[in-house]
């Protein structure tokens, strides 16, 4: 029988949020994990519609993160989620690893810590010389293995630029564990030959984007969503205007909405992980400002001036923010 995909909507790659440079336990080397702001981010993010949360991908900076840590990680945002009455809220957990063993040891971790699905990278170490064929029986290796149903998430600026092909979507979404992909590139026409591809199942096969600039956009070709880092920071703005394009709303305020969101979505496109923790701890106040773990070294470059720059595209969001209903 067919997996089945996560449900339609915005999903947010929540950040790992590490203890503050006063806290007793800091070690600059290695940053505890602040498990009480990651647990509060996220019951903050359902409270506020979002429909689910990627945890431990390149937003939260899996790849720094031992294995141990990980599973602290997913098994704290699961169980404070459950205190708050979110019961069974979709969680989707990342894999950034090479081998398929060791991505299938991960899922299965992710599963017992009570993940639904997997957010499975592509394998991008030895992209040049990675063929097509190679990355489908890789992908099915995974799958068939997976305790729990995998997408396919494909970032080339984090994995030596690999190409996964349409083709290659195609063949991979007839798989019964394989139940979607993240797209985190700015290619529409790629985004449009997947989600809109009549060889694809797509009641079994979601397609979401990872740029929220994109969003109405790729919803009008068929896809299921956003995975978007600033829907951490402004949750209600991003769920407002996936329910007016839901809802059939006018053009105009459309228009409207997908632009300031693109307007902020530059901060994220410019500083990554830095510039959504940056925002979330200026707006939200969750996090340090430069709370990442290295080799990242957190906080803008240019500190509070660099921020004016930003302040009216983010003045905009949260005045929009704060007129909100929660929809959760």
């Amino acid at each position: 029988m067919a997996a089945s995909p996560p449900p339609k909507g915005i999903y947010v790659p929540v950040p790992t949020f590490f203890v503050s440079r006063s806290a007793s336990n800091y070690n600059a080397f290695a940053t505890p994990l602040d498990l009480t702001t990651q647990a509060k981010h996220a019951v903050h993010l359902a409270k506020c519609g979002i429909r689910g949360l990627v945890v431990l991908g390149s937003t939260g900076e899996a790849i720094m993160l031992t294995s141990s840590e990980r599973t602290t990680l997913l098994e704290h945002v699961r169980q404070e989620l459950e205190k708050a009455g979110f019961a069974d809220y979709p969680i989707i957990a990342g894999t950034a690893t090479q081998s398929v063993a060791e991505t299938v040891q991960l899922l299965k971790e992710a599963k017992e810590a009570g993940s639904q699905w997997g957010l499975v990278l592509a394998p991008g170490y030895f992209a040049p010389a990675v063929s097509q064929e190679g990355l489908v029986e890789w992908y099915r290796a995974v799958a068939d293995q997976s305790p729990i149903p995998i997408m396919i998430y494909h970032y080339p600026a984090v994995s030596n630029n690999i190409v996964i092909s349409t083709p290659t979507f195609e063949t991979l979404a007839s798989h019964p564990n394989i139940v979607g992909c993240k797209l985190s590139h700015g290619d529409l026409s790629k985004h449009t030959l997947i989600a809109s591809s009549p060889k694809i199942d797509h009641d079994h096969f979601a397609t979401f984007t990872g740029l929220g600039q994109q969003l109405v956009p790729v919803l009008t070709v068929g896809g299921a969503g956003a995975i978007d880092g600033l829907a951490g920071v402004f949750p209600k703005c991003l769920v407002h205007l996936y329910n007016t394009w839901k809802n059939n709303s006018g053009d105009e305020r459309l228009r409207e909405l997908q632009y300031k969101v693109s307007a902020g979505e530059e901060l994220v496109v410019k500083y990554q992980t830095v510039g959504i923790k940056e925002a979330a701890s200026r707006v939200l106040g969750f996090g340090e400002r430069d709370g990442t773990r290295l080799p990242l070294k957190g906080g803008f470059p240019g500190g509070d001036e660099e921020w004016k720059d930003w302040e009216g595209v983010m003045t905009a969001l949260e005045e929009l923010e704060n007129t909100l209903p929660a929809v959760a």
